[in-house]
C-alpha cells in the first residue's frame, strides 16, 4: 500500500468517526431535550392538578359560606325584635279590670302570638330555662341562691330575662338566678 492510499484510508476513517460522533451527540441532545420536555410536562400537569384542586376547595368553601348566610340571615333582625317581644310579654303580665283593658290585652296577645310564630318560622326559639341545669353557653347567671333539698345545685330557679337562639347560635343568653 502506498502512502497515498494509507492517507486516504485514514481520512476516510476520520470522517466515519466524525459522522459517528456527531450522530451520537445529536441523539444525546435529542434525549436531553425529550427528558426536559417530559419533566416540563410533568411539572405542568402537577400545577394543573393543584390549581384544579384549589378551585374545587374554593367552590366548596363559598358554597358553605352561602349556606351559612342563608341559615343565619335572620340573626340581626331577630336581635332587634327581641326587646319588642319582651315589652309585649310585660304588657301581657299586667292585670286589667275593665272591658277596655281586656280588649287591649287581647290585641296585644294577638300581636305577641304572630310575632312569636314569625320568629319560630325563621328558626328563632326560646332557650329552655326553668328547672334546667345551668349551662354557661346558654344562660347568664346574675344571682345565686343557696341550694336546698327542693332545688339541687346548678339548677335555674328564676328567669329574669328570656334567652333566644337561632338554630344553634345564641342570640341572647337567658338571664337567670341559679341555686348553688
Amino acid at each position: 500500500m502506498s502512502n497515498k492510499e494509507e492517507t486516504n484510508e485514514e481520512i476516510q476513517e476520520e470522517r466515519t468517526e466524525a459522522i459517528d460522533d456527531s450522530g451520537g451527540s445529536e441523539t444525546e441532545t435529542e434525549m436531553t431535550e425529550l427528558e426536559k420536555a417530559q419533566a416540563d410536562l410533568s411539572e405542568m400537569e402537577d400545577k394543573f392538578l393543584r390549581a384544579r384542586a384549589e378551585i374545587a376547595n374554593m367552590s366548596n368553601r363559598f358554597k358553605n359560606e352561602r349556606e351559612l348566610l342563608v341559615r343565619y340571615r335572620s340573626q340581626d333582625l331577630g336581635k332587634k325584635l327581641l326587646p319588642s317581644l319582651d315589652n309585649l310579654e310585660r304588657a301581657m303580665a299586667i292585670e286589667v279590670d275593665d272591658e277596655q283593658g281586656a280588649s287591649l290585652k287581647k290585641g296585644i296577645s294577638m300581636v305577641l302570638e304572630s310575632l312569636q310564630a314569625a320568629l319560630k318560622e325563621e328558626g328563632i326559639e326560646e332557650i329552655p330555662t326553668m328547672g334546667e341545669v345551668f349551662d354557661p353557653n346558654l344562660h347568664q347567671a346574675v344571682q345565686t341562691i343557696p341550694a336546698s333539698d327542693e332545688t339541687p345545685a346548678d339548677t335555674i330557679v328564676e328567669v329574669l330575662q328570656k334567652g333566644y337562639k337561632l338554630h344553634d347560635r345564641v342570640l341572647r343568653a337567658s338571664m337567670v338566678i341559679v341555686a348553688q
